[in-house]
């Protein structure tokens, strides 16, 4: 009698599966032919990530039976989710942290109005920021780098501004760029060609590198095809859209200034640095700005300065500034160089370059020179922390030839080859096992994304973000010269661990996700978001940060989201009322596996019009 009662509670249960898998499968069909009528121009991408992600793939999904609905409050299961509708037509392009009107209330010394000042809570939009009237879809890498729809940045004052520099032309529905810049009015692969005959540029010696004032990001634009990665910066200033630009080129850029408080980045973290006539004033502030520069240089790194005051005996006329004044902020550079114990590489045209020594001992006698300040430590904690005007200390070494921090290998051997700062212990919890391992996990994550988006490695997502990037291992995995990712550290996580990604010649940076990020609206094709929402949990509210994916996120882009099932659930329900597409796929280790895979499309819509694809 108990064996046929175990047999009729089986096949109870297993037409319940049935009935669940068969209705899961009606939904998505209904959800694929409501995406075939028509609407809105992002349905085709919904549709392929829908035909992708078909039943089969989760056809063991039973939550009832595996979870429980463990954690999962009567309030979530039985409301209908909140429904957040779009801003004013106005904020199309709202950076809440850059806010003009907001930085015009602070302070102009040292730039501090055009550094990050977050909205208090009362003050943050619940809303979805429209996108432009007109927006399409960028143009594929490489042709984005040299186009871009005006219909996406409709800003022509920088034609008008750099019309003689060659910047950007506006021709018809789309601005060209012709690879100018102020300092190589020959082009940025010209002007790359006369520095990689002295900068080991060609070998992979040199694979990261910071462009502080870029402009629209030409020279990281060119960068580029030479393997080399640069991080680009400049503020929202007068000149709109540099960085929005920039990205919309496809090449790495965040909203950024040299002011007050240090960068986002780890110590010894660029192999090059690179100001072409980026008007920061070298020489202000006992030499701060450099000395900034010098913390997060890698030991036998470079520094390149071109334009003003480097040869300044030929070119003061056309500058208008006097001899004199221009004399002696080079004067002042020189000086600043040589306590930061750099070494002048060479000088030709209207460029200067620097190399880092590689170690202390390369430097004898700074430490008793009385105008050296040394800092008193060295970590990477430097969200929101004033910048000093002293000289970060080098890594002990254990001889003169040995580079301070660890030597690393030439991109790309440096992706996979052990990090310095795990070989040598200094990032606690992580060994070189647990490192190769990490890197395996990752390599195994991203076969499982492709099957079930087939469009990640098509050269449809150029601009990737990693919200949560650990030690780099998503974007590691991910590799291909048709994207490139930006890795994010939270502040509140390791902050060692952005270092070893540099280490790995990927680039990233740190950030509070309780807080917009430095850039502009639709900036970014893909996001991916491991253990986000676990980590910020009871750190600040989850609409926050999904409002804000949705800010800097592209129309028909898509999110990747990794987590517990029941955080996951939470977050389905709630983008639900975003206007975007979302499907539950099983871990590929199977479905007792209480982490989940949340695979999302942002619906296309622009300004001015009720055309959301957003219901499903």
């Amino acid at each position: 009698m108990a064996i046929k009662g175990n047999t009729g509670d089986n096949r109870t249960r297993n037409s319940v599966s049935i009935i669940i898998v068969g209705g899961l499968c009606c939904f998505f069909y209904l959800l694929g032919a409501w995406q075939r009528s028509g609407f809105g121009k992002g349905d085709s991408i919904a549709v392929e990530i829908t035909r992708q992600t078909d039943c089969s793939s989760i056809s063991n999904l039973s939550f009832e039976t595996h979870h429980s609905g463990a954690g999962i409050s009567d309030e979530l299961s039985d409301s209908k989710s909140q429904t957040f509708e779009p801003c004013e037509d106005s904020y199309t392009d709202y950076t809440p942290c850059q806010d003009q009107k907001r930085a015009m209330t602070f302070p102009r010394n040292n730039m501090i109005y055009r550094e990050r000042h977050c909205p208090p809570d009362v003050e943050k939009l619940y809303c979805l920021i429209p996108a432009p009237k007109g927006y399409v879809a960028p143009f594929p890498w490489p042709k984005s780098r040299d186009y871009v729809p005006y219909a996406n940045v409709p800003y022509k004052s920088l034609t008008v501004e750099k019309a003689v520099q060659n910047w950007v032309q506006y021709e018809g529905n789309v601005f060209r760029f012709p690879g100018g810049g102020t300092q190589f009015p020959q082009g940025a692969d010209k002007y790359i060609d006369q520095l990689a005959s002295v900068i080991p540029i060609p070998n992979g010696t040199v694979r990261t590198a910071l462009d502080t004032g870029c402009g629209v990001a030409s020279w990281g634009a060119y960068l580029l095809k030479r393997n080399v990665l640069a991080m680009s910066f400049a503020p929202r200033d007068s000149h709109e859209a540099q960085v929005q630009f920039a990205l919309e080129r496809g090449v790495p850029a965040v909203i950024g200034v040299l002011g007050s408080i240090k960068l986002p980045y780890p110590s010894r973290a660029f192999d090059m640095a690179h100001c072409s006539r980026c008007l920061i004033p070298w020489g202000a502030n006992d030499g701060m700005y450099m000395m900034e520069v010098d913390r997060v240089l890698r030991p036998g790194g470079f520094w390149v300065l071109s334009g003003p005051p480097i040869n300044w005996k030929t070119n003061y006329q056309a500058w208008q500034r006097t001899k004199e004044d221009l004399e002696q902020e080079q004067k002042r550079i020189e000086e600043i160089a040589d306590l930061l114990c750099w070494e002048k590489f060479t000088e030709f045209g209207e460029t200067a370059i620097w190399m880092k020594k590689i170690n202390a001992d390369s430097c004898p006698g700074r430490q008793d020179e009385p105008r050296v300040k040394i800092c008193e430590t060295m970590n990477d904690d430097v969200w929101y922390k004033n910048m000093e005007a002293c000289v970060s200390p080098y890594p002990e070494v254990n001889n003169a030839d040995e580079v301070a921090g660890g030597e690393l290998k030439p991109y790309p051997e440096r992706l996979y080859a052990v990090p310095p700062r795990i070989s040598s212990g200094s990032l606690k919890g992580y060994s070189v096992e647990s490192y190769q391992e990490d890197n395996e996990l990752w390599k195994k994550h991203i076969k499982v994304y492709k099957k079930i988006n087939k469009l990640l490695d098509t050269g449809r997502y150029r601009n990737i973000m990693d919200m949560n990037a650990g030690l780099g291992g998503f974007a590691a995995a991910i590799e291909s010269p048709k994207l490139w990712v930006m890795n994010v550290l939270p502040t509140i996580a390791d902050k060692s661990m952005l270092g070893v990604i540099y280490e790995r010649g990927l680039i990233g940076i740190y950030h509070d996700w309780c807080e917009a990020f430095s850039t502009y609206p639709r900036t970014y094709d893909l996001i991916h978001a491991a253990g986000v929402f676990s980590l910020y949990q009871d750190k600040c509210k989850m609409e926050d940060i999904l409002l804000e994916m949705d800010r800097i996120l592209r129309p028909e882009g898509a999110v990747i989201f990794r987590d517990e099932v029941d955080v996951l659930l939470k977050v389905k329900k709630m983008i639900g009322g975003m206007r975007w597409s979302s499907k539950l796929v099983d871990h590929e280790d199977g479905p007792l596996i209480p982490e989940k895979i949340l695979v999302a499309v942002k619906q296309y819509w622009v300004a001015g019009g009720k055309n959301s694809t957003s219901e499903i």
